[in-house]
């Protein structure tokens, strides 16, 4: 189970502040698109997640996209955000973690992963040997794959939950 579990889980990225990720010794993101940052295949954030992304920048942690889509999604996003980016992702592989960390020109343990998904983000970040956080989805997908994906998570997460109160 170790490999599906985050670091640590947030309500929603904007949740995440400069001070935990120091805690963390974290000094950038990686962070994915649909349902993290936005709805899926919604152009823009929420304006939330603007102000957050503007606080990330003024405290100097550096931030990357990495997303399973392709360029024509990712890019036009990215540059309204003026952040960098790798598309086609191939998360879970840990290839594109490794190139956004380097482009970053941080080692992994430098770099958190932040998504919404346990067997894309998660997995990933865990198989590439950095620090993940969790965030809740903005929107219930309706795709049938996503609600089996999401109804497996949901056991893991209880799961992750149990483990850490029994921890503390």
């Amino acid at each position: 189970m170790g490999l599906f579990f985050p670091t640590v889980m947030a309500p929603k990225a904007y949740d995440i502040t400069p001070d935990m990720l120091r805690s963390m010794g974290v000094e950038g993101l990686i962070l994915d698109i649909d349902n993290t940052l936005t709805t899926h295949d919604h152009p823009l954030p929420d304006e939330e997640i603007l102000v957050w992304l503007e606080r990330m920048r003024s405290a100097g942690i550096r931030l990357i996209l990495l997303s399973n889509n392709h360029p024509p999604r990712v890019e036009p996003f990215a540059k309204k955000l003026g952040l960098a980016f790798e598309a086609d992702g191939k998360k879970p592989l840990p290839g594109g973690y490794h190139r956004a960390a380097l482009a970053m020109g941080l080692s992994p343990r430098q770099v958190a992963v932040v998504g919404d998904q346990i067997f894309t983000d998660i997995l990933g970040a865990n198989l590439a040997g950095m620090p993940s956080i969790l965030v809740e989805p903005f929107l219930e997908e309706p795709f049938f794959r996503f609600r089996i994906k999401r109804f497996l998570e949901k056991g893991i997460i209880r799961r992750y939950r149990k483990i850490r109160r029994e921890a503390i």
